[in-house]
């Protein structure tokens, strides 16, 4: 029995806690780590206990008198540190073992005593341990060489992203200064391929996957209300105050402007009728301290219903409490997201989960179906390809070198080559990034060795160089003296405009450029911030099923009649178009001044095809958010042109050189891209931007017209 292979004081924890049994990957993870230095995945729905699942046996087994951090815990929030402190720091009360947060706004007395003693337990963000490699290298060899397991908390977030391949070649660094090798557990809700997680360790073959297949009960209600404007429609906020007015409910729109709007919108129905005033806003530019208020009046709210309107940030596993209902505005951008939302509803024992769906447009209703029946088909987007990740390689590359101080050319390429995150490349590839950044005097060559060059240290000895993704620059958002949250920059934002920020109404009085300073009052209405970065590319899975369910019979009992009327007026159209084939056919609309295709592809593949018919002279528009290119010739021209859209790509790396040329702007979606040589930028396009590979089936489609075929 899993319960007798742990520790005495563990089970004296069990015991106070008065568990009535363990879980189901709690007692498959204790019976395997327990007996075992594999790697393991931990794969289960969310609220299924998996952190407990992870620390239950590694306490256990770990001798935490040894010298040194014995376990690193890492994830990708710095809140989601925070909550899990708490939960880990009352596992180890009783073992006297020491747990430290470790991340930028974390005790620095405390951070300076562990480094003086290293032991225990640390908590920590990927950009957290990339700062100590870069500024104290020795600090990482004295507290993180005699690691015995570190655990990764929600590590479906960075597979298959650029912060991904950074945590990973922090791993393979990690083990490079090991007495011993370590194990990784890793924990997640929403993983669509496992053979990436299992590589993700490094150590494939060591890596085991226990996955829980149990899945919990969940209510969902489709509402469609027809948005004219950019504001959600009225009757849609009214319809939603209704359904939650009196529960405990988490609402995601799709963009942090959107979850202020909905925030403030609702308040002002509670006012008018009456009802209670915990309506809150939660995203990443609403201040810290208001965030941790919202997330702890939530946890300890028995009594009292809130409605918190959010993005990702409460998308992740942070402990608010009970939960009751889980409402979407307009779909998701991906059914990973989707699975996560969901999860944090209904996380009692035996409930429900109760999931409302709200849309404002044909095309926001037709995806969120598709991703909802896809959901629970099981299927879940595999990670992106991060190929060689040359830009996540370039930014390992400055890393090292400022931690060592330099170091010799030969061995930095060594090191390279040999971290395992960087696999893909060859050592031509290292080498012709090493030339590059002394070329471009990121580095200076001396004699043998590489050093940081003088427009390296403008990189290097910023903030900001610890993490691989992009920042906008925000502006604070202050009250009398107390901050709110912070904005970026836009037009918009200008003395006497109104603002919505932290689920209320603001003034601007002053913008202070110099101190990037935003000084408010209170106002009785305005707008929503604009903000940048809310999109997402959509997996081509998504496309291919709402195509299927155009042709499909179904009614769809989640569906109201509104809903279903919709989907009905879609299918009507496209029944013009005589479709015989999903797979290999595609609608092709034809009116007087221009022809519609909808492709029902990828966000990738979309964004090719449009490139193609660039370099082929076909003038379009592409609107992926329909998955339909605008295209300005004739049914005959396109005829004519279609079958060899995908000869140019023969001289694919010619093509891309000259748009990098062009349209520098293109790498704008990697931070580090620019630093490549040429060579490398354009196989980064083609790894992260475009999907050449999938664009080839597009050339053998048969497009069929509302009245006949092309």
């Amino acid at each position: 029995m899993s319960l007798e292979l742990l520790s005495p004081s563990i089970r004296k924890y069990i015991r106070e806690k008065r568990w009535e049994q363990l879980r189901p990957i709690q007692a498959a993870a204790i019976a395997r780590i327990m007996t075992s230095d594999d790697n393991y995945i931990l794969a289960s729905k969310t609220a299924s206990g998996k952190t407990e699942a992870a620390f239950l046996p590694i306490l256990s087994k770990v001798d935490f008198n040894e010298s040194g951090v014995q376990v690193l815990y890492i994830s990708p929030l710095i809140a989601l540190i925070n909550d899990q402190f708490e939960r880990v720091e009352k596992l180890c009360r009783d073992m006297e073992v020491q747990v430290t947060k470790w991340h930028g706004e974390a005790n620095k007395t405390l951070k300076d005593k562990l480094a003086k003693n290293a032991q225990g337990i640390v908590l920590i963000t990927p950009e957290s341990i990339e700062a100590m490699f870069v500024n104290k290298p020795y600090q990482v060899k004295e507290m993180f060489s005699n690691l015995k397991y570190i655990v990764i908390d929600e590590i479906h977030v960075f597979i298959g992203s650029d912060r991904g391949v950074q945590l990973k070649s922090l791993l393979s660094r990690l083990q490079a200064v090991q007495i011993k090798p370590f194990s990784i557990v890793g924990l997640s809700a929403t993983l669509g391929d496992f053979g990436e997680a299992k590589k993700f360790t490094g150590d494939e073959a060591r890596t085991k996957v226990l996955l829980d297949r149990s899945a919990k009960e969940i209510d969902a209600n489709f509402r469609y209300f027809e948005g004219e404007t950019t504001e959600l429609p009225l009757a849609l906020l009214e319809d939603l105050y209704d359904e939650i007015s009196n529960l405990k409910t988490l609402i995601f729109p799709n963009s942090r402007g959107c979850a202020e709007e909905v925030a403030v919108r609702l308040l002002k129905i509670a006012e008018r009728v009456g009802g209670h005033q915990n309506y809150f806003s939660h995203h990443s530019s609403v201040d810290k301290q208001v965030r941790e208020y919202v997330e702890e009046f939530a946890k300890s709210s028995i009594y009292q219903n809130f409605a918190i309107s959010c993005t990702s940030t409460l998308e992740l596993g942070i402990d608010i409490g009970t939960v009751d209902a889980v409402v979407q505005v307009d779909a998701t951008h991906s059914i990973a997201s989707l699975i996560q939302r969901i999860g944090r509803s209904g996380r009692k024992e035996g409930a429900v989960s109760k999931l409302f769906l709200y849309v404002t447009s044909p095309w926001s209703l037709l995806q969120s179906l598709a991703c909802w029946l896809l959901y629970k088909e099981g299927f879940i987007e595999p990670p992106s390809e991060t190929g060689s990740s040359f830009d996540i390689l370039l930014h390992q590359a400055l890393s090292i070198t400022k931690g060592h101080s330099g170091i010799k050319r030969t061995e930095l390429s060594t090191q390279l080559s040999q971290n395992f995150a960087f696999n893909q490349a060859t050592k031509e590839d290292i080498d012709s990034i090493i030339k590059n950044l002394v070329d471009i005097y990121l580095f200076e060559q001396l004699r043998d060795e590489v050093i940081i060059g003088v427009e390296g240290e403008k990189i290097v000895n910023k903030r900001d160089f610890y993490s691989v993704f992009k920042t906008e620059v925000y502006f604070k958002v202050i009250n009398a003296g107390s901050t709110i949250g912070q904005i970026p920059l836009s037009p918009q934002i200008k003395d006497d405009e109104n603002i919505l920020l932290a689920a209320k109404i603001w003034k601007i009085k002053f913008v202070d450029h110099e101190a990037k300073k935003i000084e408010v009052i209170k106002a009785l209405d305005g707008k929503s911030p604009v903000f940048s970065g809310d999109g997402a590319d959509i997996h081509r899975r998504i496309r291919e099923k709402m195509f299927s369910i155009l042709f499909s019979k179904d009614a769809y009992e989640e569906l109201d009649e509104v809903s279903l009327g919709e989907i009905r007026k879609l299918r009507r159209f496209f029944s013009a178009f005589k479709i015989n084939d999903i797979a290999k056919e595609r609608p092709l609309l034809v009116e007087k001044s221009q022809l519609t295709l909808y492709t029902f592809s990828g966000s990738r593949i979309n964004r090719t095809l449009s490139w193609l018919l660039d370099l082929n002279g076909i003038r379009h528009t592409l609107i992926d958010s329909t998955s339909s290119f605008i295209i300005k010739i004739s049914p005959k021209e396109l005829r004519g042109k279609w079958t060899k859209l995908t000869d140019v790509l023969e001289e694919a790396d010619m093509y891309l050189e000259n748009m990098l040329t062009e349209r520098p702007g293109i790498l704008g979606f990697s931070k580090w891209g620019r630093y490549l040589p040429v060579s490398l930028q354009v196989k980064l396009l083609k790894q992260k931007y475009f999907d050449l590979d999938g664009v080839y089936e597009i050339k053998d489609w048969i497009l069929i017209e509302n009245r006949e075929e092309v």
